[in-house]
């Protein structure tokens, strides 16, 4: 049986794009988007040659950041693996490189104490047996050179399951798989994923999958549903978007999600983009993430010298600084069943421990509404200790007395600054939830 409260509880993980595409330093899609022929695009496995790679770095940099998982692309679609498969010779042992970088990093990752998944695509734009011609995502799609192919797709898929099966044998216990992706004509059992399950879950028994078997970054799949399918996952995985509300399925059960971002505009290395987020627009989706019962794993593409851009190490370093004042808001929790909404917060709860997290200056005192101030036990700044006056009289409370208010300002009509303007986290303990 899937294992998944360890990921409910760890809340925040890190996303790791890494391929031959880190070469020509333009994304994970380049060789779809620029139509790269295959010939072409194998040269990069000539300069691939990551001298700098250290994957324990890595790891305590998502350590550090409070991450505590992560994934790693062991193949993308360009079909190149990062680890040492008996099924290709299109791998990193037959680049510059020369050794299994997957290793590496499971053992890093383990050693400095995070849980590990990797990433693996069921596409391959490098196989021969892939479907080429009529693919909308293929490099050589509608090219004449593949007009008259012969794909053998179950030979691709006999391919595939070996590799899988190789990750699944061969780097000890893994966390997480994380499949990626379907779409129309691949999806479901056009890909065996009966058979491809239960053999990754006989082999990895307590393993989660996510839902891109039947799914994509767009398409959240059967999970929820009142009736998922034996290869919907464990967890939806909604890309470079954050729901509107927690995700249910139509009983009101609630489903576990993970919502993946990147830091800039690409998963890849890409060198031309530097449109990097804040790591106060980080913290928040993170935040936001937790409020409606998901994850957050955040991105990031290291170069081809394997090297993580420095923008992503500051981006990382600062999340960090935030999260070892106010982690006890985030792992483990998830969302409030108080409504406790006030003007600019988000709210995250475990048990009878409520956190409320104020990203916008407050006129005036904090309303809470659907939270009475008899159900405050107490209420303090988490990042400090400092109290939280809960309002006894006034205006507010004269008018409002099923409402409770919360004030930071010795006078509770005052408008004053937040003590952490990316996200004062408030924590109260309630007497319900």
């Amino acid at each position: 049986m899937a294992d998944i409260q360890w990921f409910c509880d760890a809340r925040f993980g890190m996303f790791i794009h890494w391929g031959l595409y880190a070469v020509p330093a333009k994304g994970e899609w380049y060789a779809s988007i620029g139509r790269v022929p295959p010939e072409r695009y194998e040269e990069y496995l000539r300069t691939f040659d990551p001298v700098d790679y250290d994957p324990r770095a890595w790891a305590r940099m998502a350590r550090q950041a409070g991450m505590k998982y992560a994934v790693l692309t062991a193949k993308h679609h360009e079909g190149f693996c990062l680890f040492d498969s008996a099924y290709t010779d299109y791998k990193a042992t037959n680049t510059p490189a020369g050794r299994d970088l997957v290793r590496e990093y499971v053992d890093a990752f383990r050693a400095e104490g995070l849980r590990v998944g990797l990433y693996y695509s069921l596409v391959d734009w490098h196989h021969p047996d892939y479907p080429a011609y009529n693919d909308p995502f293929h490099p050589m799609r509608g090219t004449d050179v593949r007009r008259e192919e012969r794909c053998d797709f179950s030979r691709y898929l006999d391919y595939m399951h070996a590799q899988v099966r190789e990750l699944c044998t061969n780097y000890g216990k893994l966390d997480l798989l994380w499949f990626d992706f379907s779409y129309d004509g691949h999806c479901g059992e056009d890909w065996r994923a009966g058979e491809l399950v239960e053999m990754v879950r006989t082999l990895q028994p307590g393993i989660l999958l996510n839902s891109r078997l039947e799914a994509s970054g767009g398409s959240l799949g059967s999970l929820l549903s009142g009736a998922p399918t034996p290869w919907a996952g464990d967890f939806a995985t909604p890309e470079q978007i954050l729901p509107p509300a927690p995700l249910c399925r139509p009983d009101g059960t609630p489903v576990c999600w993970e919502a993946c971002q990147t830091m800039n505009n690409s998963f890849g290395y890409t060198a031309a983009d530097r449109c990097f987020k804040t790591a106060r627009t980080c913290i928040r989706q993170l935040v936001e993430c937790v409020s409606k019962g998901g994850n957050y794993l955040l991105n990031v593409g290291p170069d081809a010298r394997g090297n993580i851009p420095p923008q992503s190490r500051r981006i990382l370093c600062e999340i960090g600084e935030w999260m070892r004042l106010n982690a006890d808001s985030i792992y483990g929790c998830g969302a409030s069943a108080i409504p406790a909404a006030a003007f600019g917060c988000r709210a995250t709860a475990r048990g009878q421990n409520l956190y409320l997290h104020v990203m916008e200056q407050p006129v005036g005192p904090l309303a809470l509404t659907g939270l009475s101030p008899a159900a405050i036990r107490s209420a303090r700044v988490l990042a400090t200790g400092a109290e939280a006056d809960v309002l006894t009289s006034g205006w507010a409370v004269q008018n409002y007395p099923q409402t409770a208010f919360l004030s930071l300002a010795a006078q509770a009509n005052e408008t004053l600054p937040l003590p952490d303007e990316t996200d004062t986290v408030l924590h109260l303990t309630v007497s319900e939830t």
